[in-house]
């Protein structure tokens, strides 16, 4: 049985104010939430290791004081924000003087809000690596513990060589943290040398240094780094900052998403394709490559018969089918309407047969299943290229088989073999 993912525990004495954050926290982002009115009852939730990812408590509950409160969340190595209904300067440095992720203040308006992004922040960290590059293992460990507080997957490097080596061996580095003053390599460099390989909208970097240059921070920005820290900063200033740079980053690949991929079914569109296949086209000279062509069957006796909404389900069946067969290798795309494409390198000429014809053959045995509790299968006719002077050449061709396996009956592959192929 699949591990149940982790989710949030809530400490509160206001049932009222637990109600409304558990419900705004399930419906913006499906997460499990747990909800305790005492510090005993919390105890007994946090038994379970790796049960929770995230702790929101308040400061008032009816079997321990605040101090108490404070001591325990701060111990448990789970992430914990404090949601208070007084927030003076006295509690904010009672609270960001432990082990404690956040300090907010219940009564305003947006605090329900500022709750659900700060939990979706740090379940979203748990899923990217970070790096902190400084020669002074004091100053790595203090950004090292405040990434860790925030969820994220944390990497250390005493200097630029060994920074380079950690990011081409590690892909999930999304986010790297580095001093200006280190000996070889300083900051700088590595920032240059970083971009030569990777872009803004990829890997995030902060350049941090005590220096009182005003000029450093220019360099920085000029020379790749998406932000600048000041040493020594602030717990909440990095914080801002860091989760600003992801925020960032996802918003960037939200936006490549949208103009890259089909939105019913998550495959990459006839933009992309085009855009990555001519290039997967110049690249596989010495391999080969296959290109195919993917047409639903009767998919207009589909929308006449159930409507466009089970169109739409079909449609969604058959780009699981693909996505599925595809190998890493492979480039699959929704070409428009009822039609696919899918590209592969590196097959001869009876292994591509064999793979169309296992997809073929698993999405007319796909039972998709109806809203009203009805079932329809589909089949597909695949047309297949294995040669050809283009990527449009190699398209055309597969094309015109396609409307041949059309006209020989349909849920069949038409194959073009290539001239010096014995077939």
């Amino acid at each position: 049985m699949p591990l149940a993912a982790p989710g949030i525990l809530l400490v509160d004495n206001s049932p009222s104010f637990a109600r409304m954050v558990a419900t705004r926290v399930g419906e913006r982002l499906g997460l499990p939430v747990t909800v305790a009115g005492t510090l005993a009852e919390a105890q007994r939730h946090l038994l379970d290791p790796g049960r929770y990812f995230l702790a929101l408590t308040g400061l008032v509950l009816a079997d321990a004081d605040s101090d108490a409160i404070l001591d325990y969340f701060a111990g448990t190595g789970v992430p914990t924000v404090v949601v208070s209904g007084v927030y003076d300067d006295e509690v904010r440095q009672r609270v960001l003087g432990r082990n404690i992720v956040d300090c907010v203040l219940k009564n305003t308006p947006d605090s329900v809000d500022y709750l659900v992004w700060l939990a979706r922040r740090l379940e979203r960290n748990r899923h990217i690596a970070a790096l902190v590059v400084d020669d002074s293992q004091a100053a790595r460990a203090l950004a090292t513990s405040m990434l860790k507080l925030y969820g994220f997957d944390v990497l250390e490097a005493a200097d630029g060589e060994s920074a380079l080596r950690v990011i081409a061996s590690n892909p999930r580095v999304r986010m790297l943290i580095t001093d200006f003053e280190m000996p070889g390599m300083n900051g700088l460099e590595l920032v240059r040398r970083i971009r030569a390989l990777h872009a803004r909208d990829h890997l995030a970097i902060i350049g941090v240094s005590g220096s009182d240059s005003q000029s450093l921070v220019a360099q920085f920005l000029k020379n790749g780094a998406n932000d600048f820290l000041h040493k020594p900063w602030s717990r909440e200033e990095f914080f801002c900052r860091v989760s600003q740079n992801v925020d960032n980053l996802e918003l960037i690949g939200t936006l490549h998403d949208l103009a890259t991929r089909d939105f019913l079914t998550g495959l990459p569109n006839r933009r992309h394709f085009f855009d990555r296949g001519v290039q997967m086209f110049s690249g596989a000279r010495k391999q080969g490559l296959v290109v195919a062509m993917l047409d639903i069957d009767h998919f207009k006796h589909v929308n006449d018969t159930y409507g466009h909404d089970v169109g739409d389900i079909a449609i969604q069946a058959v780009a699981g089918a693909v996505t599925r067969h595809a190998r890493a290798q492979d480039l699959p795309a929704r070409f428009g309407g009822e039609e696919f494409v899918l590209i592969a390198p590196g097959l001869s000429a009876d292994e591509a047969v064999a793979s169309l014809e296992r997809l073929r053959a698993s999405i007319e045995a796909t039972c998709i299943p109806l809203p009203d509790g009805r079932h329809i299968t589909v089949t597909v006719s695949i047309g297949v290229c294995l040669s050809g002077e283009s990527l449009s050449a190699m398209m055309s061709e597969a094309d015109r088989c396609l409307y041949v396996a059309k006209a020989s009956g349909r849920n069949r592959v038409e194959v073009r073999l290539p001239v010096d192929c014995p077939g």
